[in-house]
């Protein structure tokens, strides 16, 4: 049972961060961002194939990455275990890097929106993210391909049980993300997002350049994502680019937005606790569900099956989510605020 809390702790946090990221994006901003996993994916292999390659170089190792990789692994875990703010300085700059990474990639994944309508944006966006997937997938040079490239456990000098730590990082990085996203979203930059999304035209009217808007948005929501992929990687203690597919990291975010309600982020961090419950149980008694219903295929497609007719109901019989989008009555707000002062 503790090990299942663990694991609900961790997940909760990681799919709570990647799911505020395309709120942002998707549910202020309008942006049918299907390429969601490619933010997650660079911001894993910042952590795997740059900050190893920036230590390898330091180190003088030599050799193909694979194996530099894991004689790196060796010498830093060592040191880590010696000196434990060394694991935490490297920590915050895997982090720091995956952000950073993970913004540009954003600003240069929507840049071709300037001459796409939403429809063929989100294809667009499904493309760039599942040839990126490929190369990383079967490119041992870049990053390790489908044999994967080893990462420092950054928490070396603890003895106990590591998921408990990583636990407690996944949920202080999600409060974290929770405050920026709540701020953003009641700022007049958040409001002129959710004016994006409902009329380009009208917002084009006031003078605003809606591409700045785009850029701006995918820039803020990809460095997000790009801090669960790193986070991930550091977990795993390796990158291997097969682990970032879209199912997991484009089309859950997706389910999860939808499904606690899209432009809110009380409604995702809901509706994150909700999928994330129901995706453990599937994996814990997944096994005793086929032989009770009597099910005839293999087990890991109980879940895919399960998630996608929940997709399917959401958006049939509850489009707005389990918790609705409040309007922001700001300027309302501060009226009756200096009334009352008065």
């Amino acid at each position: 049972m503790e090990q299942i809390l663990l694991n609900i702790a961790f997940w909760f946090g990681i799919y709570a961060i990647v799911s505020i990221s395309l709120n942002i994006e998707y549910g202020l901003a309008g942006i049918p961002n299907f390429g969601r996993a490619l933010a997650v994916l660079f911001g894993a292999f910042t952590v795997g194939g740059i900050v190893n390659r920036i230590f390898i170089a330091f180190y003088g190792i030599e050799g193909e990455i694979i194996e530099s990789s894991a004689e790196l692994k060796t010498i830093l875990n060592q040191k880590i275990a010696e000196d434990p703010s060394f694991g935490i300085l490297l920590l915050l700059l895997s982090l720091s890097l995956s952000a950073l990474v993970g913004a540009i990639v954003g600003v240069l994944a929507i840049l071709p929106s300037a001459r796409l309508s939403r429809d063929y944006l989100a294809i667009t966006l499904l493309a760039i993210s599942e040839v990126s997937f490929m190369i990383f997938n079967y490119n041992t040079a870049l990053g390790g391909g489908y044999y994967g490239i080893s990462v420092p456990d950054v928490f070396a000098f603890y003895e106990g049980n590591r998921q408990l730590l990583f636990a407690l990082l996944s949920i202080s990085i999600l409060i974290l993300v929770y405050i920026i996203a709540e701020r953003i979203s009641n700022s007049p930059f958040g409001r002129l997002l959710r004016a994006m999304r409902e009329d380009e035209d009208v917002v084009k009217a006031y003078g605003r350049n809606v591409m700045v808007l785009r850029i701006k948005a995918s820039a803020i929501s990809s460095a997000i994502a790009a801090l669960a992929g790193a986070l991930f990687s550091l977990f795993t203690a390796n990158f291997i680019a097969s682990n970032f597919t879209r199912v997991e990291w484009t089309f859950y975010p997706f389910l999860i937005v939808l499904l606690g309600g899209a432009g809110n982020n009380r409604g995702v961090i809901f509706g994150t606790f909700v999928f994330v419950a129901i995706k453990q149980i599937l994996m814990v008694y997944k096994h005793e569900i086929v032989e009770f219903l009597r099910i005839p295929f293999e087990t890991v497609w109980i879940e895919y099956m399960a998630f996608g007719i929940l997709m399917i109901l959401v958006l049939f019989y509850r489009p707005e989510g389990l918790i609705k989008e409040r309007p922001v009555f700001k300027a309302v707000e501060k009226f009756f605020e200096i009334k009352k002062k008065s």
